[in-house]
């Protein structure tokens, strides 16, 4: 047993000090950015670099075909079938594809299920491996032969929140790691099993580390703002995914709900008690739930949160004098603070 007292910060820990800027207009930002991988021998990517989470309540087909229109990411769900996946692409466009992954676990169900998937759709570009436990030996390995098989695509995998792992997972063939154990608003691995570190903290120390060897990583999880975004682009991610802002909406997954006449969709998380009953029978005997169920009030079309969003990231640039969002994290100065708003009409 060891202590590391060192300090780690979460999103409300920090504000962004603003800075002299030369820009008149939000409009003048540019929130795209473009990215060439390190182990995939596909094209460069262009697009703005937030993703919708790989949750079924968030990562469906019908988020997929708004967010790309704004290109935007979408990593889709593992639940759907070879059969809903052929539906869905047949009249894809091949710009489309630049901006959807398909997701798998790491058991043999899982590999085979995505290989008849991109058996039937070649273009597809984006492979997400997620577990919740990216420290497994199990997945590294999966990892090294998921790259084997296909070194043509970009590979996403996850999650993990330390340097050493983030470098290890890269050097074992992916393009990009996935960052966060426990920051999202529907897991509760933390009080489960109080394993965890800090969002803002892991996006730094992880950032840091793949970059360093040509890498990228994700920050997912613990986004409840579009200043909590901003942060995560702040501190040095080079995409950010979002579960619990982009839940709720006519294109996420989840059941439409009425109470007392006001409407609301279901929400949990992928360890949840809510989606092991619906995709592996229920929870096994040797385990436990590390998800919650929410309701959360419907929200409308997604777009209108999207939007919101990339104004609160443009109008945070102006603030900094950041033209272009690849230029955020250099000219980010964090302050440490006790307090982030005045909440007197806060419900």
């Amino acid at each position: 047993m060891r202590i590391e007292t060192d300090l780690k910060l979460g999103f409300k820990d920090v504000m962004i000090r603003p800075k002299r800027s030369t820009l008149k207009s939000r409009s003048e930002v540019s929130l795209e950015r473009n990215f060439n991988f390190l182990h995939s021998t596909a094209t460069a990517w262009t697009g703005i670099p937030i993703m919708a989470a790989n949750m079924d309540t968030v990562g469906t087909f019908e988020m997929a075909a708004i967010l790309a229109k704004e290109k935007l990411f979408t990593t889709i769900h593992k639940h759907y079938s070879l059969k809903e996946w052929n539906e869905f692409l047949e009249n894809a466009s091949t710009d489309f594809y630049n901006y959807i992954a398909i997701s798998t676990g790491t058991g043999k169900e899982d590999a085979a299920k995505i290989a008849k998937i991109i058996e039937a759709n070649p273009l597809l570009k984006f492979i997400c491996i997620d577990v919740a436990n990216g420290y497994s030996e199990h997945f590294v390995q999966f990892l090294k032969q998921t790259r084997k098989q296909y070194p043509d695509k970009v590979i996403i995998a996850g999650n993990v929140v330390t340097g050493e792992m983030t470098e290890e997972l890269l050097l074992a063939g992916a393009d990009i790691v996935k960052v966060g154990i426990g920051p999202g608003s529907v897991c509760t691995t933390r009080v489960k099993t109080g394993v965890g570190y800090p969002q803002l903290s892991a996006i730094i120390e992880c950032a840091d580390a793949a970059h360093g060897l040509g890498g990228h990583i994700i920050s997912d999880g613990g986004c409840t703002t579009p200043g909590d975004v901003a942060k995560a682009f702040g501190a040095g991610s080079d995409f950010v995914m979002l579960g619990g802002m982009l839940a709720g909406h006519t294109e996420s997954g989840g059941e439409l709900i009425e109470i007392k006449g006001e409407k609301f969709k279901q929400f949990y998380g992928m360890s949840s008690a809510t989606a092991m009953d619906k995709h592996a029978g229920g929870v096994a005997e040797y385990r436990a739930s590390e998800g919650k169920t929410v309701q959360v009030p419907f929200k409308g079309n997604v777009i209108n949160t999207v939007l919101d969003i990339l104004g609160g990231l443009r109008s945070t640039c102006t603030y900094v004098g950041a033209s272009r969002l690849k230029e955020l994290t250099k000219r980010t100065t964090f302050i440490r603070v006790s307090e982030q708003e005045n909440q007197v009409f806060t419900k």
